[in-house]
């Protein structure tokens, strides 16, 4: 069963072969600035599972310098993916439809969370990044 989302605005919107991957919240004041909110609600997609349904013309993007970046809506603002060199890497939590069957496995950046932010008790958490797999 595809998983599919929308923008706010329902002008964009995406479909997704597959299952979602890696699902994280991250703390860090960026990703708080961009999703005007305490976290990032992210998970991973697979390469080639993830296409554009409609509204691809109205994606406004944003790439830093290390070529991770983000697409959101010129519309009405919704940040709908994150991307690496060009390519879909993930999508944002909020934006997609329904149960996507995932649930937030850790919270990533917590060291520099907002002081106003209290983490719930239990939670996987790393002051930083996640250690990588070569670790």
């Amino acid at each position: 069963m595809a998983i599919t989302g929308e923008c706010f605005c329902g002008e964009i919107r995406y479909r997704i072969e597959g299952k979602l991957r890696d699902a994280r919240s991250c703390h860090c004041s960026r990703c708080r600035k961009v999703f005007s909110a305490q976290a990032s609600a992210y998970a991973e997609v697979e390469p080639g599972q993830f296409h554009w349904e409609a509204g691809e013309e109205l994606l406004t993007r944003y790439v830093g310098q290390q070529g991770f970046g983000l697409q959101f809506c010129s519309r009405c603002g919704s940040t709908l993916c994150g991307t690496f060199n060009g390519q879909v890497h993930g999508v944002t939590l909020g934006c997609v439809n329904g149960d996507p069957d995932i649930e937030i496995g850790m919270h990533i950046y917590v060291g520099s969370k907002a002081k106003w932010e209290r983490m719930p008790e239990g939670v996987v958490q790393f002051e930083e990044g996640p250690p990588s797999s070569s670790e």
